[in-house]
């Protein structure tokens, strides 16, 4: 029934283009006389008529005029229209000259006919579209929500097009920093001013959302723009990557709300997947602290390179039931061994690599969160992020593993706290086990910041604040982090196992540092709230927590890598007789209190400094 239909209605077409080559034939000859036309030459035309009909039909059929619909027509349809007339009108003067009818056609009418017949064929077809859209959309576009378009680039044209016959959304204008688009129109919508104009324009129409339409644009541009949208207290939805949109898919149906990541602005990854592949591929590969943030990651990202089996090793239960869960749903062809245990004990670290013969292991088992091991659990820090390290080196030593990788912090760059001093010394372990040319394990280490959304991670923190209805508190008022998102940081840990040689300590590139104020307060309008409505509140610096991270001591130089996320730090000079020094120290029967943790630690680490404690300020309110 459809297809008798679109062949009915494609004859209607065709007749109606027909009717039209008629009328522009007779209307040219009107306008050469400038009223009625003389009978000989209505006579002539009319017999000349019947070849026009035959030679702009078959124009017509052969440049495919019905294949298209009218209610989407366009300028390729224009196009083909225009090559259509043309051509027709070219064959109608050949005709004319060899058929010299009597008296002959004026040449006025070859030149106003096709004009009058592309303006009637063209003008039909848009004026049919425009009303078929009013018909559908038109009643409900004036009730849709008002909306800005950031980016008036072919990305920018095309949405455009689909927010007009959007009954959801009703474009106001767009915005772009090019001064040649502003004050142009595109598709009749013009292009108002820069995107700094945002705040006051958002005011001034009354518009509460934007459509970010830069897709091609890099991620310190989206990071920009995502900011001025929030800081404007506007609610900002972005496209994709172009890369990520399929070419019949509409740009309306893959627009989503923008998030914490694109105010960060992080350049994408790309690692060497056949490099990484070599080392994981058909390989047993374990993973400890696989419950964690970055564990859980790794393991995820480990079982895309298939390897033959995954231990994922883990302290906490209910973390890695939730962890064996996920994963043998999603990568139920490589075998996952599940394993609980502390890597402390050596004993159980043993005989798992007996067992199962690691080729790589990952250690990403930690205690890491820094207030919480500063005070009364200092003790505890040190020995599992120091003890725990080193015993499952040895363990990797004993079975051959072929590498180590051991992730480590930036707090470990000139610690000011308990975790970091603690994190360092694991490093300087790993260092002294890597000199030992007894043994073919390499211990590479990789360093790098805070990740988005890791457990006991200010990002949460923020969320679970602001869902509360605040106040979000912020230890100081100029506090720096790196930031970096998981996967990211996942990936660059992958690429730099399999990179190394031994004993290198690569430094992830973590970008520029963003300050926690900054972030709490963008956060708050992200989520839709004013700082009226929420709240940011300083509380002062917390037990070893520091101003700022660095992610190299300052005595350390590096190297670049192949990758250009990647550095290699040359570190410090570790003493041989360290290990020796240190395992009486971390295997007494007691346990001594924090002071005494803090001041043994200082033995160890000689950059290890307590905070100045001049840097605290208690309950001051954010202003606005």
């Amino acid at each position: 029934m459809k297809k008798f239909k679109a062949r009915w209605l494609s004859l209607g077409a065709f007749a109606f283009d027909l009717c039209a080559v008629t009328a522009s034939w007779l209307l040219a000859y009107v306008v050469r006389f400038n009223g009625p036309v003389p009978d000989e030459y209505l006579r002539s035309g009319l017999h000349a008529l019947v070849w026009v009909l035959i030679a702009y039909a078959s124009m017509f059929r052969g440049y495919g005029l019905y294949r298209g619909m009218w209610v989407f027509a366009s300028l390729p349809d224009l196009v083909r229209i225009a090559k259509a007339v043309g051509v027709g009108a070219l064959a109608v003067v050949i005709g004319t000259a060899l058929l010299q009818p009597q008296p002959i056609v004026p040449r006025s009418v070859w030149i106003v006919s096709p004009m009058l017949l592309f303006l009637v064929m063209g003008g039909s077809r848009a004026l049919y579209r425009s009303a078929k859209e009013f018909y559908l959309y038109g009643g409900l576009v004036g009730q849709g929500k008002p909306v800005f378009v950031v980016g008036a680039g072919s990305a920018g044209a095309n949405l455009v097009r689909e927010l007009k016959r959007s009954g959801e959304w009703r474009l106001v204008g767009l915005l772009d920093d090019d001064a040649v688009k502003q004050g142009r129109e595109i598709n009749g919508c013009r292009v108002l001013g820069s995107i700094n104009d945002l705040q006051r324009l958002s005011a001034q129409m009354k518009v509460e959302h934007v459509i970010i339409a830069v897709p091609s644009a890099s991620p310190e541009v989206h990071r920009r723009i995502a900011t001025l949208c929030v800081r404007a207290g506007v609610k900002a939805l972005t496209l994709p990557a172009i890369t990520s949109l399929a070419e019949d898919q509409k740009a309306l149906t893959r627009i989503r709300v923008i998030d914490l990541e694109d105010l960060l602005g992080r350049d994408p990854v790309h690692i060497d997947g056949a490099h990484v592949g070599e080392l994981l591929a058909n390989r047993v590969v374990m993973v400890t602290g696989a419950g964690g943030s970055i564990g859980s990651e790794l393991c995820r990202q480990i079982l895309a390179f298939a390897p033959a089996q995954l231990v994922v090793f883990d302290v906490s239960e209910f973390a890695l039931y939730r962890l064996n869960e996920e994963l043998r749903a999603r990568f139920p062809d490589v075998a996952v061994v599940p394993t609980i245990g502390d890597v402390k004990d050596a004993l159980l670290v043993d005989k798992i690599m007996q067992s199962h013969r690691p080729h790589i292991v990952f250690h990403a088992a930690a205690y890491k969160h820094v207030p919480l091991m500063e005070e009364l659990n200092a003790w505890q820090a040190v020995r599992n992020n120091v003890l725990g390290t080193y015993r499952v080196a040895q363990a990797a030593i004993r079975h051959g593993v072929s590498r180590f990788v051991l992730i480590s912090t930036d707090k470990a760059v000139n610690p000011t706290n308990v975790m970091g001093a603690s994190k360092r010394l694991a490093e300087m372990v790993c260092s002294v086990l890597q000199r030992e040319a007894r043994h073919r394990t390499r211990f590479e280490i990789v360093r790098f910041g805070n990740v988005l959304g890791s457990a006991g991670s200010v990002i949460p923190k923020f969320q679970e604040q602001i869902a509360n209805g605040g106040p979000v508190t912020v230890t100081h008022p100029e506090i720096t982090r790196f930031f970096m998102t998981i996967p990211e940081a996942s990936q660059l840990v992958l690429q730099a196992s399999s990179m190394g040689e031994g004993g290198e300590i690569f430094i992830l590139d973590m970008g520029q540092p963003v300050r926690i104020a900054d972030l709490a307060q963008d956060l708050i309008r992200l989520y839709g709230f004013s700082g009226d409505q929420i709240r940011v509140v300083f509380t002062g610096l917390r037990p070893g927590e520091k101003l700022y991270e660095e992610l190299l001591a300052d005595d350390e130089t590096t190297t670049r890598t192949p990758h250009p996320k990647l550095r290699i730090a040359r570190a410090r000079a570790v003493p041989d007789e360290l290990i020796d020094q240190l395992l009486p120290w971390l295997m007494q029967h007691r346990v001594p209190s924090d002071d005494e943790v803090r001041r043994d630690l200082r033995r160890w680490v000689s950059e290890y400094q307590a905070p100045a404690p001049g840097l605290r300020s208690v309950n001051v309110v954010a202003g606005r």
